[in-house]
């Protein structure tokens, strides 16, 4: 598994490297997280880390929420002990808000803390979060069209998308037409950014450029695989 982990976007500010050059970046405050389970080939079919960010109360918590980070005692948990089968190991936490898995083989065990000194050496990453609903937008708005013309011909119709239909043949439209409706609230990811600093004590990281989402809003890091 590459360096990965999870966080919260912080805002936008700018620093000063060395020479002088004012550069924007992201804030990112990620980690620590907690390691909840690594999956196996040989258990799950496939090889994969899954982290928790952020601590949630136990009271707004459900209790299978509960049951995924530490052992509580049931019927069903006593009876399987009791006919010696081998429980799964808990990272013994508090429930997580945020819950990611990142495939890969690791070395990492369940209970480990991931924190952004696995970034230390990292020089560009790929930023994963759900990007800002912008409601029902028309087509200037989602897809950038142009507009018609603001002369004479046009009646009230200048920000509209104009003709999308076609000839007798086919008689119907194809899919993936560019129309208004739902823009953003999707999942995003900005890839190749470059990292610009990381901050071991206070757990934050300094992306060049912007990231999806709103300020407040959870992000996933991972160490970028685009060569060039």
């Amino acid at each position: 598994m590459s360096p990965s982990i999870l966080g919260r976007k912080v805002g936008m500010t700018q620093i000063y490297l060395e020479d002088g050059t004012v550069v924007p970046v992201t804030v990112v405050k990620a980690g620590p997280c907690q390691v909840l389970q690594v999956r196996t080939q040989e258990r799950d079919g496939y090889q994969a880390v899954q982290l928790g960010f952020e601590d949630k109360p136990r009271r707004l918590a459900s209790r299978s929420e509960r049951g995924h980070v530490a052992k509580l005692e049931s019927k069903r948990s006593k009876k399987r002990s009791a006919s010696g089968v081998e429980l799964v190991a808990k990272a013994g936490c508090e429930p997580q808000r945020y819950i990611r898995e990142f495939r890969g083989e690791s070395d990492l065990q369940v209970g480990s803390t991931v924190t952004v000194d696995l970034f230390n050496d990292v020089k560009r990453v790929d930023v994963t979060a759900t990007s800002k609903g912008r409601g029902f937008s028309g087509v200037m708005k989602r897809h950038n069209f142009s507009g018609q013309r603001a002369t004479h011909g046009v009646k009230k119709v200048h920000r509209h998308a104009g003709g999308t239909g076609c000839s007798a043949s086919p008689s119907r439209l194809f899919k993936g037409i560019r129309m208004a409706g739902q823009y953003g609230n999707v999942k995003t990811t900005t890839r190749n950014l470059e990292l610009v600093g990381v901050d071991t004590e206070e757990n934050l990281i300094l992306i060049r450029g912007s990231v999806p989402g709103p300020n407040g809003g959870f992000v996933t890091v991972r160490k970028t695989n685009k060569v060039g």
